[in-house]
């Protein structure tokens, strides 16, 4: 158990890195207002109209980093900054949660999967380490016995938010990639805005990549310590 200790504390620190540098990321780029004058819900609103989507719609939600776009309802929900502030940085979430909306009207491969396995992980996720833990006090460990069954079922639950972390890397990083793409397409923002745009985005991108590896890691772990002790 010290090892893992260890490995989540490592996981941990990293997350808390990259999460740190975003908001810093992000709060200098608030700083960079935008010439055209334009508010996050504006950039929103334009971006599904020049895709041809006029069922989604654009609504402000509370809280800091909150931005997601909503494919049950079809809203795009931007924080209250985001939403009212005409910078780079409400800019570059707008445009990005809309980059979703824009998947799901075309049908995205990696976010139809990625929708389907919602209801799967969010049962699983929240299991999955108890079924661990719980194989392990029955033995598990040894490789015998219903321990070692309670144990696997509880790293294959694992095994499906680890896929489901990595399934989300490239629904992420394609949002952006249209998102920028767009921008820059439309001219709708300078080449300094531009910028500053693409780098919060790819801020934000590294959380859940971080994330995705250390749930690998985790993964990797809690198997080694219930398969490795099968002969």
């Amino acid at each position: 158990m010290i090892g893992y200790y260890i490995l989540i504390g490592v996981i941990a620190l990293v997350s808390w890195a990259v999460s740190n540098q975003l908001k810093k990321k992000f709060k200098k780029y608030s700083q960079v207002h935008l010439k055209n004058g334009m508010s996050g819900k504006e950039i929103a609103e334009k971006m599904l109209s020049d895709n041809g989507i006029y069922d989604v719609e654009v609504i402000s939600t509370p809280g800091q980093l909150t931005d997601h776009y909503n494919p049950k309802n079809k809203t795009v929900n931007l924080s209250e900054s985001v939403y009212n502030q005409r910078n780079a940085a409400s800019a570059a979430v707008a445009a990005h949660e809309c980059g979703h909306a824009v998947q799901h009207a075309q049908a995205y491969s990696w976010l139809t999967m990625r929708s389907k396995l919602v209801p799967v992980v969010s049962v699983s996720s929240g299991m999955s380490q108890w079924l661990i833990i719980g194989g392990l006090v029955l033995g598990g460990a040894a490789g015998i016995g219903i321990g070692w069954w309670v144990a696997a079922a509880g790293v294959t639950m694992m095994g499906l938010a680890t896929v489901f972390s990595f399934i989300t890397l490239p629904v992420e990083y394609d949002a952006s990639n249209r998102a920028l793409a767009w921008l820059e397409n439309k001219h709708l923002l300078t080449r300094d805005e531009h910028a500053a745009a693409e780098d919060a985005l790819k801020w934000a991108a590294r959380t859940y990549l971080v994330a995705a590896i250390g749930a690998l890691a985790s993964l990797a772990y809690w198997a080694l310590q219930i398969f490795g002790g099968r002969d």
